[in-house]
């Protein structure tokens, strides 16, 4: 019998974050996501749950269990000329061998195309999926598709730091200021992340809209975020720093908190102009140093640990920089993709 799938809601967020817990944790991902996290995901601009999503009910007892799940997003840009589809999703490890994951993937493919063709009109598709570690089973469905993999990511870790003595956090090249991240200077980052993010592999420009929604949601953690910022071009204010809103964003090291122990760091990047100059390495070295400084209300340290993905081919050379301050690879993903036709073409 095929599987009843039918659109995650927000009754289902607790179950689906039990779900994706034992995911994360039979299959060595760490991607944990909680309730609240989910919840957000429903309601992200662009996202229509009664079209884009999928979960599969068992009884449990008296509740309901969320056995399998899917999503899909379309890239507000195109990509090479190419609409850009990213399918999730995930089989309860109890639950595999059944043809559920094949049931879901039928329908994801499905959506993806006929929303590729309502935000695209007549552009080919690129379905993208996460492969996740190398003993994924998903990977044998994925290649059984016709999906091949594309690119490797590397998770890579360190301990964080003892908290540096100095009250302020350390200064790159002359003529920019490490500062927090501020609402001041939101659009300034999003320009700069865009800029950072345009030479890179699968990269697609970051809507304002999308922005918002990292920006604004639970996990962002603005604390331990961190800018290298250079005054506007033209007359110098009274002030002879300048006003951080006048400021130019070259660098960037956005943190987030997803689960008890690491900050996540989310977004790295410089700007093209800017690169060269150590601007990331000291908005990194600001949001180990901050992360350190947190503490919960019962004393303990906030965070012990700071993680982050970095593509193994990133043209920038990434990864050393990584290296370089103190991180090292623990894991690495694989991200897989697919080619199809526009459904309108």
């Amino acid at each position: 019998m095929d599987p009843v799938f039918v659109p995650l809601t927000a009754a289902d967020v607790p179950a689906w974050s039990d779900l994706t817990t034992a995911l994360a944790r039979v299959d060595g991902t760490d991607e944990f996501s909680s309730a609240e996290d989910l919840a957000e995901e429903l309601a992200e601009d662009g996202v229509r749950p009664e079209l884009d999503t999928w979960a599969l009910h068992e009884r449990d007892g008296s509740t309901a269990a969320v056995v399998a799940y899917g999503q899909v997003r379309v890239k507000a840009d195109l990509l090479d000329g190419r609409a850009v589809a990213v399918l999730g999703g995930g089989v309860r490890p109890d639950r595999r061998g059944r043809g559920i994951g094949r049931a879901l993937m039928d329908r994801i493919e499905v959506r993806a195309r006929e929303l590729a063709a309502e935000r695209h009109p007549g552009a080919p598709v690129v379905l993208r999926n996460a492969g996740g570690l190398e003993t994924d089973p998903v990977r044998g469905l994925l290649t059984h598709r016709g999906y091949a993999l594309s690119r490797w990511f590397v998770q890579m870790e360190r301990d964080l730091p003892a908290p540096s003595a100095a009250n302020a956090p350390p200064q790159p090249a002359a003529g920019y200021r490490v500062l927090p991240f501020a609402p001041e200077l939101s659009a300034g980052t999003l320009r700069a992340r865009n800029a950072a993010f345009a030479d890179h592999w699968g990269s697609t420009s970051t809507s304002e809209a999308e922005w918002a929604d990292l920006t604004g949601a639970r996990s962002f953690t603005a604390d331990c975020s961190f800018l290298a910022v250079a005054p506007a071009a033209g007359p110098r204010p009274s002030d002879p720093d300048g006003p951080i809103e006048a400021g130019v964003v070259g660098s960037f090291c956005l943190a987030q908190d997803w689960q008890d122990g690491p900050v996540y760091l989310a977004l790295i990047g410089t700007a093209p102009e800017a690169r060269g100059r150590g601007l990331a390495r000291a908005c990194i070295a600001a949001s180990l140093d901050a992360a350190a400084r947190q503490r919960r209300p019962d004393g303990r340290p906030r965070f012990t640990r700071a993680v982050l993905h970095v593509d193994a081919d990133s043209p920038t050379g990434a990864t050393r920089l990584y290296e370089g301050v103190g991180f090292a690879a623990v894991k690495t993903f694989g991200t897989f993709t697919r080619e199809v036709p526009a459904l309108d073409a």
